[in-house]
Order: structure tokens, then C-alpha cells, then sequence
């Protein structure tokens, strides 16, 4: 139920902050611009019944409502069906930071410094409180997840004279770090990896021609990549 919650307000801020739009104020139809009423927004509840459309306009709610609203819940019912507990409700935040972060690099290209920085300290805080891996794996996880793809990133420019990748993609990985440790960095890079490789292979057998070196957004991919490895290793642990 606080995935769902938490989900209707994730896909706001999505769709709300690149727009440079106020995340306050009452929730309204973005077609005709009308508040809407509580029984208009309960999470997914409401889009069913009113399917999909604006109850006084018939403008097209956006599907990402709804979607958001089910992977929220979905991280949390898995958080907490992995950990019942603290560790479980940590889970949770993880994944839902990571989502938001997904949504916004997907939407706009782009990873806020303020919600980097707040899973940066998540993560920390969660090492500090002795949930998951230790402290210091943290720490040497988050230092060397920001290195390597701040390497990365300033050898693809000296070799090749631009920028091959965002600025907000290495602080995300440090991040990732600190709430992973070092030991789970490789896998979760390897997956990002191959989830690009395969966003590639799609669009080639869909007919979409793809330049080899088209953007594609390595934050998101980094975010699909790290909650299931966090779900991975508490599933491994004793």
C-alpha cells in the first residue's frame, strides 16, 4: 500500500519536475486543468474506473501514473517478502530512488544531484545502522563506482573529443556502491551492460535504424541493474 502511495506521487514528480512545473498544489487534469477530487486519486483504483480518461474532459490520463503506481508496489511487496523488517523497508527506498531516478533519465535525460545525493546518504545511513553489507564495503563501493565511470567518462573524451556520458551516471553508481558494496558493482554494470545491448538488438530487429553511437540512457539501465541485485544478495544471505 505505501509502494502505491509513493508510486502516485513518483510519476508527479516525473512528469511534473523536468516540465519546471510546482510539485505543490492540488493534483488536476492536465488537459482541462480541473482539481481533481479524492476519489479521483486513489492509486490505480481510480484509472481503472474512470478508464484511463478525465472524467470531465476525456483527456488520455498519463499511462505512467498507473505504471509507476504498480512498480512502486511492486519494490515494496518484494522488499518486504525478501526482509520482513528494518532491512526489508531499506529495500524499498533503494528501489523506489532508484525508480524515480530511472523515470527522470528516461523522461529527460537527466539524474538530479539532490536525488543522487539522498541515495548516497541512504546508503551510508543504512551501513551506519549495520543493515546489509558493512560500512567500509559501502565505502569503498561507492568511491570506486564513481571512479571507474569518471575514468570512463574523461578517457571517451580525450580519445574521442566529447562527451560519452552525463555527469550525473558516475555519481549514480557511487551511490549504488553505497548501498551495495564493492563486491556487487561488476554484476550490476555487466547487467546494465546487457541491457543496453539488448535496447540495441530490439530496435535493430524492429526495423529502427541505431548509429553505434547513439545515447542511450545509462542511468536507467544502472537502476534496472542494482535493485534486483540488492533482492539477489539479500536472497543469498544467510
Amino acid at each position: 500500500m505505501l509502494g502505491l502511495i509513493l508510486g502516485s506521487f513518483i510519476a508527479t514528480l516525473v512528469i511534473r519536475w523536468p516540465a519546471g512545473r510546482s510539485l505543490g498544489g492540488r493534483s488536476g487534469c492536465d488537459g482541462c486543468g480541473r482539481v481533481l477530487g479524492a476519489a479521483e486519486l486513489v492509486p490505480l483504483a481510480s484509472a481503472l474506473v474512470l478508464r484511463g480518461r478525465c472524467r470531465a474532459c476525456g483527456a488520455r490520463i498519463d499511462p505512467r501514473h498507473w505504471w509507476t503506481e504498480l512498480a512502486a508496489a511492486a519494490i515494496g511487496a518484494l522488499s518486504g517478502r525478501l526482509a520482513p523488517g528494518f532491512e526489508g523497508v531499506a529495500g524499498a527506498v533503494f528501489g523506489w530512488l532508484l525508480l524515480t531516478l530511472a523515470l527522470l533519465d528516461l523522461a529527460a535525460w537527466w539524474l538530479p544531484d539532490r536525488l543522487t545525493g539522498l541515495l548516497a546518504v541512504t546508503g551510508l545511513a543504512g551501513g551506519a545502522a549495520g543493515i546489509g553489507p558493512p560500512l567500509v564495503d559501502r565505502l569503498i563501493g561507492g568511491t570506486a563506482g564513481f571512479a571507474l565511470l569518471l575514468l570512463v567518462s574523461l578517457g571517451y573524451r580525450r580519445v574521442r573529443g566529447r562527451a560519452g556520458m552525463g555527469g550525473g551516471d558516475p555519481k549514480l553508481f557511487g551511490a549504488i556502491g553505497l548501498w551495495l558494496g564493492w563486491a556487487m558493482l561488476p554484476p550490476v554494470l555487466l547487467v546494465a551492460s546487457l541491457l543496453g545491448l539488448g535496447v540495441m538488438l530490439v530496435a535493430a530487429l524492429t526495423g529502427r535504424r541505431m548509429a553505434g553511437d547513439a545515447p542511450l540512457p545509462l542511468g536507467a539501465l544502472l537502476a534496472a541493474a542494482a535493485y534486483p541485485a540488492w533482492a539477489l544478495m539479500i536472497g543469498l544471505s544467510p
